[in-house]
Formats: C-alpha cells, structure tokens, sequence
C-alpha cells in the first residue's frame, strides 16, 4: 500500500501542465524537448475529460512525458467555480487564437522548439495510451 502511494505521489511530481506556453517555448529552445499542448474544456467537455483520464494521467503517458515532453493545458472552463485568473484566460485565449482559432475540444498539438506544429489530434483519440506515445515517440525521434 506504502509502495502504490508513494508511485501515485511520484507520478503527480513528475508530470506538470503549465498554464504558458510562452515559459514551455522558451523551455524547448534550450532543452530541445517538443511540447504537447491541450486544449480542454475540463468541466463540461465529455471527450475532454476522458482523454485526460483514460490516456494523459496513465503511467504510459507520464512516464514518458516526464523525460520527454513540455506540458502545456489551455484550459477553457464554463463553471463560475472552476474560473482562472484573467492574467491565465488571456495567455489561453492567445494560444487559442495562434493554435486553435477554430474552438476545437479536446485539440491536442505535438509541436517543436520553433512552433512548428508536427501533429494534431482533433477530439478524442480513439487508440490506447502507448499507441499515443508511440505517435509521439515517431516524432520526437524523428526531431
């Protein structure tokens, strides 16, 4: 039991969304990493938050985002409790705005140091965790 804890506290540790992409973009110019943006709508969207649950929080996904991969969450929640700060709606709507002008969700992007987007994923993708890895893995060894 103390084992499967501490693996659940480690894996929360190791795997962080950030809120910017502006910090993620200047983070994979020096790390050369790619960056995995999502665009979700957490409180109302259905496939959003089964693509959270059921591939972006497995072990196949964090373990191999934690080394691999900058993490960045455009959230756009429609519950008043659920609300971000200005300052964060601002910095989600701009990516929107560069990325995803169209108001897709779950819009989930592989995208390279320079802001080149390498490959999309428009809505759920209907394959297990480790076939999503390994379409991420294809590119970022390809990068």
């Amino acid at each position: 039991m103390k084992l499967l804890l501490f693996t659940l506290l480690y894996l929360q540790i190791a795997v962080t969304w950030s809120g910017n992409f502006n910090a993620a973009s200047d983070e994979a110019a020096k790390s050369h990493k790619l960056i995995l943006v999502n665009f979700s709508g957490s409180d109302w969207c259905g496939p959003c938050i089964r693509l959270r649950k059921e591939i972006l929080e497995t072990a196949s996904f964090t373990d191999y985002a934690s080394q691999h991969l900058l993490l960045v969450r455009a959230d756009f929640p429609r519950q008043k409790k659920n609300q971000l700060s200005r300052e964060q709606v601002k910095l989600n709507e701009t990516l929107a705005d560069r990325y995803n002008p169209d108001g897709k969700f779950p819009y989930t992007l592989l995208i390279d140091e320079h802001g080149k987007v390498l490959k999309a994923w428009d809505g759920y993708p209907n394959e297990t965790p480790d076939q999503f890895v390994n379409q991420i893995k294809a590119y970022d060894a390809a990068h």
